[in-house]
């Protein structure tokens, strides 16, 4: 009889994502209060910047850490990041090119991640670069057929014949469409990138592969429950992207942008509130988990994003499956944790999975810690027309036409912010 009742419960389990109807309805949107970003667990009203830096931010920082992505063990690895190529005439003359092994070893286990920079040729001065992840490998971001084919697993993709979940030629450059690197380039930037793969492959196998077991304590098989998910590992890569950077003279580490697209910009949102050294965040289209308010359970909701990706955040977070409303915090805290730096928020209309008014208001209700630094935030208090961005201040926003995708519009966009805070 127990094994019957376990089989029902497993089939009932498994056919559960599939038979999950998103709520596309805004007066069908449940009524719910948001915690305060300016109230702090002692109910303290956090009036100045000193309150939010020494008692809130922690707070909220902690709160994410343990009900959310998960916290990074605290012991140290050794990273040690290896320059295997340097081109200083790379895409006709437009570029240096430079691509650097990071080698982390821990447990007598070493795993290695691909750093891909380019940089604008004929400056002797330190530049600005936009640091993100791609889905396939850093050879997908452009045809120069000098960029390393990724080696580490890759999701399997007919378009270009990849299969087998390895990396192939077919799929060099078939990305450039998200990553401009000439365009971004002549606008006086560098660009980095890595794939998250390297750092942990994107599939549950509760943590047996990637950065996980590098970490580990004697008799330790995966993350405790509020330690990191994959969400957080692709995180740390990003943070020792960051540490590279600091040793690069021909890279401005106070100018560095971290960007990421849809779980990728979970990661970027991340990344920037753990470590401040980002000086601005972008995220584009990132949804739940990301920047749409959790409460709001437009497009995905906790439960289902649990459901049908169990490894990207920590165990903790499935106490919130379908009760938002139990949460500590939504994701407006997130963005809060990057005051006072610049943060940029993007959606699609053809998007409605990732809840393009939440990912707004999120911005919007943000911004009273903004105020706390006498600076501006996301004022409007209506979402703007489509292609009619808001950069005045601290908080950028846009909602473009298309469908889910990190576009040159949408690129056009962040470096437009960004020449107001990066050079």
């Amino acid at each position: 009889m127990k094994n019957i009742i376990l089989i029902l419960l497993l089939f009932i389990a498994y056919q559960s994502p599939a038979q999950f109807e998103p709520n596309y309805d805004e007066s069908k949107i449940p009524d719910f209060i948001l915690p305060d970003n300016l109230i702090s667990n002692d109910n303290e009203t956090i009036t100045n910047v000193d309150q939010w830096e020494k008692i809130r931010r922690p707070e909220i920082l902690k709160l994410f850490e343990t009900e959310v992505y998960g916290r990074i063990p605290d012991q140290e690895i050794e990273v040690e990041f290896r320059i295997v190529d340097v081109k200083k005439d790379a895409l006709d003359g437009m570029a240096v090119r430079k691509q650097i092994k990071i080698v982390f070893s821990g447990n007598d286990r070493e795993l290695t991640a691909d750093l891909l920079i380019y940089l604008p040729a004929g400056r002797t001065d330190a530049v600005p670069v936009f640091v993100g992840y791609n889905f396939y490998g850093n050879h997908t971001i452009n045809p120069d057929p000098e960029i390393w084919l990724a080696s580490s697993w890759i999701r399997n993709n007919s378009t270009v014949d990849i299969s087998d979940n390895k990396a192939n030629e077919l799929s060099r450059g078939f990305r450039t469409s998200r990553w401009p690197v000439q365009y971004i380039l002549s606008r006086g930037y560098g660009i980095a990138n890595l794939y998250y793969g390297d750092i942990d492959p994107d599939y549950d196998d509760n943590f047996k592969n990637g950065i996980h077991p590098l970490f580990y304590e004697k008799g330790q098989s995966k993350p405790a429950q509020d330690e990191w998910g994959s969400i957080s590992a692709w995180a740390y890569g990003l943070i020792q992207a960051m540490n590279y950077f600091e040793t690069d003279d021909r890279i401005d580490q106070t100018k560095v942008a971290v960007i990421g697209h849809s779980r990728l910009g979970k990661t970027s949102l991340w990344a920037g509130a753990l470590d401040e050294r980002f000086a601005l965040v972008i995220s584009n289209e990132s949804g739940c988990g990301g920047a749409a308010l959790s409460r709001r359970r437009i497009g995905e909701t906790v439960g289902r994003i649990n459901t049908v990706f169990p490894h990207w955040f920590n165990d903790n977070f499935n106490k919130y499956n379908e009760n938002e409303d139990a949460l500590p915090v939504d994701q407006h805290m997130l963005i809060a944790l990057m005051a006072p730096r610049p943060v940029y928020i993007a959606s699609a209309k053809g998007d409605p999975w990732a809840d393009p008014k939440g990912e707004f208001l999120s911005g919007a209700y943000s911004s009273p810690v903004y105020d706390l630094y006498g600076l501006q935030g996301l004022e409007e208090e209506n979402m703007p027309l489509l292609n009619s961005p808001i950069n005045e201040g601290h908080i950028g926003y846009h909602i473009r036409s298309g469908e889910h995708d990190l576009t040159y519009y949408d690129w056009s966009q962040f470096l437009n912010f960004a020449d107001r805070f990066l050079k």
